[in-house]
Order: C-alpha cells, then sequence, then structure tokens
C-alpha cells in the first residue's frame, strides 16, 4: 500500500501546463486553472502556460520545446484526449514520447470508472517520457483534471511517496542520452 515517507524531503517539481482547444480561451480555461491550482497548493512550481488549438502539428512542436526546456520537469496537457476528428493531442504526445508509460492510461481508466462508469471507455489519456521530462495528456474536462491530479499525479510527484514514485527516477530517465 502506498504511504507518505515523513522522513524524506519534499522535491518541488516544474510543471508546464498546456490546454488543448479550438474553443477556449486562457481566461477561459477552467482545466488548466484546475491543474494550475493543484500544482501550487501540493507545493510545485507552475514552469509554463500555454493554450493551443486542436493542431497536431502545432502541439507536438510545443511539446518538444518544453522537453527541451531544462526549467520543465513535467508537461500536463488538458483537452483533445477523445474520439472526435479534431482530437488529435495523443497522437502529438506519441510523436514526442520515447517511451510510453502504459500503466498510467489504464489507472486513470480505472479512476474514471470510479467517478463516471463506462463512459471512461471515450478517454485516451496517456502519459510518457521524452529528453529527460514527464509528459501526460489528460482529457478537457475540470473533472477528468482534477481525478488524474487527485488520485495520481499528485501522489507520484512526491518524492515522499512510497513504494516508488516518478520523481525518484527523474535523473535516470535521460540515461540513455548520457555518454558512456
Amino acid at each position: 500500500m502506498s504511504r507518505i515517507d515523513e522522513a524524506r524531503p519534499f522535491l518541488p517539481m516544474r510543471i508546464a501546463v498546456l490546454a488543448v482547444s479550438d474553443t477556449r480561451s486562457l481566461a477561459e480555461d477552467k482545466s488548466g486553472d484546475v491543474l494550475v491550482a493543484r500544482i501550487s497548493e501540493a507545493g510545485h512550481k507552475l514552469a509554463a502556460r500555454h493554450i493551443l488549438r486542436d493542431n497536431r502539428e502545432d502541439i507536438a512542436a510545443q511539446l518538444r520545446a518544453w522537453v527541451e526546456d531544462p526549467e520543465i520537469d513535467v508537461i500536463l496537457s488538458t483537452g483533445g484526449t477523445g474520439l472526435t476528428g479534431r482530437d488529435v493531442t495523443v497522437e502529438a504526445h506519441r510523436e514526442v514520447y520515447e517511451k510510453e508509460i502504459d500503466a498510467f492510461g489504464t489507472v486513470f481508466t480505472m479512476v474514471s470508472m470510479q467517478k463516471i462508469g463506462t463512459s471512461a471507455v471515450q478517454s485516451r489519456a496517456t502519459g510518457g517520457v521524452a529528453g529527460g521530462t514527464y509528459l501526460f495528456a489528460l482529457p478537457g474536462s475540470s473533472g477528468a483534471c482534477k481525478d488524474a491530479w487527485d488520485e495520481i499525479l499528485k501522489w507520484q510527484f512526491d518524492y515522499r511517496h512510497r513504494p516508488c514514485n516518478f520523481v525518484e527516477i527523474l535523473p535516470r530517465l535521460d540515461e540513455h542520452l548520457r555518454r558512456k
């Protein structure tokens, strides 16, 4: 069972938030606001925030730019994970991933099933790693962002979380890129 080890220090992550929407502006981005609030409440740093229309090339370009930024540890996108023709965020993420975190989508679906039942099958939430950076594509609803953060990401971005967490392996994500 998971637990917080108070003997370990809290290590803040630097997290960028990308909203993907054809209809909303940054001022109307409730899901992004939810993530920004939770990032701050947890003691992490908001490293960047941006909004883009549903365009696969633009989304992938923004993800790549943030992956290359040494001041960003994590990228959270919200929106564009559904099944419609304009939902291309997952495809953009997968263009950038070096490795996919397959279990993230599975665990997110399990969490969603408890909240919205079988409607959870319509989400294609995904996670991956590229260039030593974590990337997660979350649905565009504020409820889904709350669920992903509160039930999964909050714990995995806490170095004190046991038995393991994303923070403790962050320094090793890009070890294959370093010279031997």
